[in-house]
């Protein structure tokens, strides 16, 4: 551990940022970023305020009613044992290790014990398949994978030299139990400083080239940047926090670890199978959620049910990942007597545009920006600044604490993302004259269904595997639920005719290859639309799509 002088520096930008919560024009204004030299956000802040501290840190419920709660202080102690335990296997100091987990006690303990260890975590989530694990472990240079015990037989074909880490019960042969590292000893002494610019996560996040984006974030740039976050959320210390978020993707990092525990509140989490609005309210309603974060596809299969039943609503509402429809915000706020507010950011950088507590709302606007984010707009064609819509960029003379080092390995896509002093996050939007800024669209192909980031070049490649497919698009469909879900736009290799049968031959294809959140949800058999160099004319698929079609094939039709 450094001295205190870091973490007083933290602690002096958090309590700023806590009184002014209301205060936005102060907030923004007087709001400086912390930039230590040195940080160890574990060590520096998790372990101080975690000292006698008896206050619950992680309450977990499982869909059977099981309870598992820690607080601060063991969650300290427990994080200690499974960093000196991991010590123990070989992981060192930028060692990358692969964290497959689901919304279990290990998740945080171990993310805390590798910060310790000034380890560089790789997230991923359970929902990924042997694929996409070797290619996490290939261009992530795992060292360790640590993984659910009912995921170890993925890595069966996942080669390399690795340990094998696995947590739960039935350790498989070749494979560490990670329940040793209950034995190990409590006291942690770290082998050196951890510079605050040192990497901490490598997040791979979809794009529209073959393979995914490595994100690398440091031990400031999550864990300080996310302030911002804990701000737009409108968390206190003590608050019981609950967001929906799937581990492996950056909004669980942000919601469910940073941002809760920056404030020193608890982080509640319901874990279930099937999605039942009544049964979450009365968790809600029995642990007391003061907070309550979740993306819009819940949001839309929570105003089907009675919002009424939830007696204590939660004081603070608030939703990520796209824009929601002012019916569901306007039930809410009948229902509850409290506002969804929303919130824009990405992996690569904490929340950087949101509308925060005692701000003046305007429908269908994400807000202001967050304190810490200079944020401009640029013109898609000149790339001047000033403009009333354009991409929405950050101004690096300025550079927010919040924002990524960089892809990792590939300097020509970091120095494109900073090109001409700004940050461009690849997202269109416009800003009226008090500043709010309303989203617009994405400026590529990348597009989400529900919470998920989906790339259609890698479902497109996905159904080039199957010897039917001669060609592929995939576009966004809307959908009433999801926002939109993915449709394919298939030509059809010679021998093969289009029809239900060859649609349900791709569904299942698609079933097989692609995570659950990624498959193809419909399907059109149809010549592909090309300019004149012969790229696919995707704006085109986009507005038949829109348009809607009755020669497309739905998944759920055809199962």
């Amino acid at each position: 551990m450094v001295s205190n002088n870091a973490t007083e520096e933290f602690r002096a930008a958090r309590d700023f940022l806590l009184r002014h919560r209301t205060e936005y024009r102060t907030a923004y204004e007087g709001f400086s970023w912390p930039r230590p030299e040195h940080f160890n956000w574990a060590l520096d802040w998790f372990d101080t305020i975690a000292r006698d501290n008896a206050r619950t840190a992680l309450h977990i419920v499982e869909e059977d009613g099981t309870e598992t709660k820690v607080s601060f202080a063991e969650m300290a102690v427990r994080s200690d044992r499974g960093a000196n335990w991991l010590r123990a296997q070989g992981v060192r100091a930028g060692d990358r290790i692969l964290v497959v987990l689901g919304n279990q006690q290990e998740l945080w303990e171990t993310a805390l014990a590798a910060m310790k260890l000034r380890a560089v975590v790789i997230p991923a989530t359970p929902l990924l398949g042997a694929a996409d694990l070797r290619d996490r472990v290939d261009r992530g240079g795992a060292r360790h994978v640590l993984v659910r015990t009912e995921d170890t037989p993925k890595f069966a074909e996942v080669a390399g030299d690795y340990t094998r880490i696995a947590v739960g019960a039935g350790t498989p042969d070749g494979w560490l139990s990670y329940g040793d590292a209950a034995a190990a000893p409590a006291g942690f002494e770290p082998d050196g400083a951890t510079g605050a610019d040192d990497p901490l996560m490598l997040y791979f996040t979809s794009g529209t080239t073959a393979r995914p984006k490595l994100v690398e974030h440091t031990h400031t740039s999550y864990p300080v940047g996310h302030l911002a976050t804990m701000y737009w959320i409108g968390l206190r210390p003590g608050d019981i926090h609950l967001n929906i978020s799937s581990p492996g993707w950056a909004k669980h990092a942000w919601s469910n670890l940073f941002a809760p525990w920056n404030a020193e509140a608890t982080v509640f989490i319901h874990n279930y199978t099937r999605f039942d609005p009544a049964r979450l309210m009365a968790e809600m309603d029995r642990v007391g959620v003061t907070s309550f974060c979740a993306p819009p596809t819940v949001w839309r299969m929570l105003i089907q049910a009675d919002l009424t039943r939830l007696r204590t609503p939660p004081r603070e509402v608030a939703a990520a990942g796209e824009p929601l429809n002012p019916e569901v915000i306007e039930t809410v706020r009948r229902a509850w007597g409290a506002t969804i507010r929303d919130g824009f950011g990405q992996t690569e950088t904490a929340v950087q545009v949101a509308n925060s507590p005692g701000q003046l709302l305007k429908a269908g606007s994400m807000g202001r920006p967050t304190p810490g984010f200079k944020v401009e707009l640029l013109d898609p064609v000149t790339g001047e600044p000033g403009v009333s819509e354009g991409e929405i960029c950050l101004d690096l003379s300025a550079r927010p604490v919040g924002l990524m080092t960089g892809y990792h390995g590939d300097p020509e896509r970091t120095a494109e993302a900073m090109a001409g002093g700004y940050y461009r996050t690849g997202d269109i939007g416009s800003r009226d004259v008090d500043g709010y800024i309303t989203y617009t669209g994405r400026s590529d192909d990348v597009f989400k269904s529900s919470d998920y980031k989906i790339s259609p070049f890698e479902l497109e490649s996905a159904l080039l595997e199957h010897e039917a497919v001669a060609e592929a698009a995939v576009v966004p469909a809307p959908d009433p639920l999801r926002l939109t879900v993915p449709k394919a736009y298939v030509a059809l290799a010679e021998g093969w005719e289009p029809g239900p049968d060859t649609a349900k031959v791709l569904f299942a294809h698609s079933r097989a290859v692609l995570a659950p959140y990624k498959r193809i949800r419909r399907i059109e058999f149809a010549e592909l639309p090309k300019t004149v160099s012969g790229k696919i004319r995707r704006i085109e698929l986009r507005r038949a799509t829109a348009e809607g079609s009755t020669a497309e094939y739905d998944e759920g039709d055809l199962r």
